[in-house]
């Protein structure tokens, strides 16, 4: 039997990405498969598919990191999930655009109660990066400064929101007036638009004023920085001493960060490297989830889908997150 999936067969764009078929997959000892509802769609499905990434699978693949679904199938030993089971699997590194999906059952987290399944499948990694990067690795406490750049990006609007339900005054960059807006209107206390690059010398000063006026005079306690670039020192610059900055993506290239820098600011440079994390800890990142679930139920959380795309116009989809204009998420629907 052979299931559809969307398949990357080539080093090249999105245009290259074709529908196809792959043999049906069986769930082996502590795995379960999933009947694929839906799939969110990540900028490094963007670098991935054309070899930028550090993940190289073997092709042909399908890309997608994070899937909400249907358990088909369980494998021996298997106690949770069961079939019939609505779940979610934010922690792949590929393989998500496709009709049905293995994967180690510890990876498997519980639909949140009432939330549908295209606004699952956009929410687990996103949320999960963003909530494992603030807590487990920022630290950030109540009444902190946080300032989350590429803030209505997926990463940064789940921070953004986060940031507010643990108590902390959150500040938005953004690199246009219409995405500053969406921040804002998840929650954001105050914000700014910042220029775009490339910056010579007094280009990237200039930056780094306008990061530390946004930020108060104490400056930035947590940065979440899933952008990279020319943006990565001058947030460093903004922050306050024992401040955390938070190292999530480099979509704007990626930085060369002055390492004194860091020791005059007694700061802290921090990776989030949330998948990794999830594998070696399956049970705190299922905890993890669970607060999260907690945040949507309550309402404290509102994870935003800006586009949904046909399973045939997956290639589409990661074209839209890969020019960089995306408010927050896309999702591609299989079923």
């Amino acid at each position: 039997m052979h299931m559809r999936a969307l398949l990357c067969t080539s080093p090249d764009g999105p245009e290259s990405l074709r529908m196809g078929t792959l043999p049906d997959p069986v769930p082996g000892p502590g795995q379960v498969c999933i009947r694929v509802r839906a799939c969110g769609v990540n900028y490094f499905d963007f670098l991935l598919i054309q070899d930028q990434h550090h993940t190289r699978p073997p092709r042909p693949y399908a890309p997608g990191g994070e899937i909400a679904g249907v358990v088909d199938a369980v494998g021996a030993g298997v106690t949770f999930p069961l079939v019939g089971d609505n779940v979610v699997v934010g922690s792949l590194p590929y393989g998500g655009m496709a009709e049905k999906l293995v994967v180690d059952a510890a990876y498997c987290c519980p639909i949140p109660a009432n939330m549908p399944f295209d606004v699952a499948a956009g929410y687990a990694l996103t949320y999960g990066t963003a909530y494992y990067g603030l807590r487990t690795c920022g630290r950030l406490q109540l009444d902190e400064t946080l300032l989350v750049l590429g803030a209505a990006g997926g990463v940064g609007l789940a921070s953004v929101e986060i940031g507010k339900a643990l108590g902390a005054r959150v500040v938005a960059g953004a690199s246009t007036q219409a995405k500053l807006d969406a921040a804002l209107a998840h929650g954001a206390d105050a914000g700014f638009v910042y220029p775009s690059g490339p910056f010579d010398d007094a280009g990237q000063k200039a930056l780094a004023l306008l990061f530390k006026g946004q930020c108060g005079a104490s400056g930035a306690n947590v940065v979440c920085d899933p952008v990279g670039g020319a943006y990565s020192e001058a947030a460093v610059r903004s922050l306050a001493p024992d401040g955390r900055s938070l190292i999530v993506g480099f979509p704007a290239g990626i930085p060369k960060l002055p390492l004194n820098l860091v020791l005059l600011k007694a700061c802290h440079v921090i990776g989030v490297f949330w998948g990794p994390w999830v594998w070696r800890n399956p049970q705190a990142s299922r905890r993890n989830m669970d607060e999260l679930a907690q945040l949507y139920v309550s309402g404290a959380i509102r994870p935003q889908i800006s586009k949904r795309f046909a399973f045939d116009a997956g290639d589409q989809a990661i074209a839209w997150i890969g020019a960089r204009q995306a408010v927050g998420k896309a999702v591609v629907l299989i079923d």
